[in-house]
């Protein structure tokens, strides 16, 4: 009995001992570090692209019609003033009076520069077109030249006189031979009632011949020495006459300056595209000043 309690105390000793121990053989699983919530993706974005500049609008391109001299070289003094504006001036010669305004009549051109309002109406009126003024810019004198005679004192009788024979400008050309005293129209003759060579009543023995008027300083050139013609101002520029060579000039006191002052000429309607707008103002503010001071031409600005 006394051996059994023994061996019983000795197994309540080792199990005591084992319980001391913690029970049991195996070590206690290690802690794992705490470990932080996978952090959160923000949503993918895209680097901003790069901005652009806005691409340059392309120039708006003006194609206008004129004679070369002076009308040509003023668009030429405007034609950089245009570019800063982004308008593209097209400049096309014509050297005659027609097919610049067929052209702007059919719009191959944008607008013409020129002629004055008494031609342009009558033009209309005879080939069925509906042109119009976008400004007045300057006023051409027209004038009496000769390649032989220095005063109109020298004229001799029977001497031949070339004019115009365009309506207006033939018009135009016969009132500045009567302002002279070579010619007497009817009483009361005007731009109005449009004269023609048919209605002079004294030619005082002078012999009227009326020619296209870009053919009028060719026709000079090769006629018989003392004769005389009424040229228009470009055309008398470009064959070498300037306002100081002219035996007399139209009289600019009068209502000559605005009756034949040069326009800028559109097809009705394009009188206020801005492009339009753009080429008057740019004519008008100081082209024909300096037009003049490059030249010595003397053309007079409409202001």
């Amino acid at each position: 009995m006394k051996r059994n309690l023994a061996l019983i105390l000795v197994l309540a000793l080792v199990v005591l001992s084992l319980s001391a121990c913690g029970g049991s053989s195996s070590a206690p699983a290690a802690t794992a570090a705490p470990t932080e919530a996978p952090a959160t993706e923000a949503p993918a974005t895209e680097a901003p692209a790069a901005t652009e500049a806005p691409a340059a609008a392309e120039p708006v391109k003006l194609v206008v019609g004129a004679s070369s001299t002076p009308h040509g070289e003023l668009l030429e003094i405007v034609k950089p003033v245009l570019a800063q504006q982004n308008i593209d001036l097209e400049i096309v010669i014509y050297d005659d009076y027609v097919l610049p305004n067929t052209a702007l009549q059919d719009g191959t051109l944008d607008a013409n520069y020129f002629q004055h309002a008494p031609y342009m109406n009558s033009f209309n009126a005879s080939n069925g077109t509906d042109l119009v003024s976008a400004g007045l810019v300057h006023y051409e004198p027209m004038g009496i030249y000769s390649s032989s005679l220095k005063d109109l004192k020298d004229l001799a009788a029977g001497a031949t006189i070339l004019v115009p024979d365009d309506e207006s400008n033939q018009t135009r050309a016969l009132l500045l031979l009567q302002q002279e005293g070579l010619i007497v129209l009817p009483e009361g003759a005007s731009v109005d009632t449009a004269p023609s060579v048919l209605d002079i009543k004294d030619a005082k023995g002078y012999n009227v011949q009326a020619a296209q008027a870009d053919a009028v300083p060719s026709l000079l050139a090769n006629s018989a020495e003392g004769t005389i013609a009424v040229i228009n101002y470009n055309y008398a520029l470009n064959a070498g006459f300037k306002t100081t060579d002219a035996l007399a000039i139209e009289d600019a006191s009068g209502n000559a300056a605005q009756t034949y002052a040069n326009l800028v000429a559109v097809r009705r309607g394009d009188e206020s595209r801005p492009e339009i707008v753009a080429l008057v103002k740019a004519l008008q503010d100081g082209a024909v000043d300096t037009f003049n001071a490059n030249t010595g031409a003397g053309i007079v600005a409409i202001k």
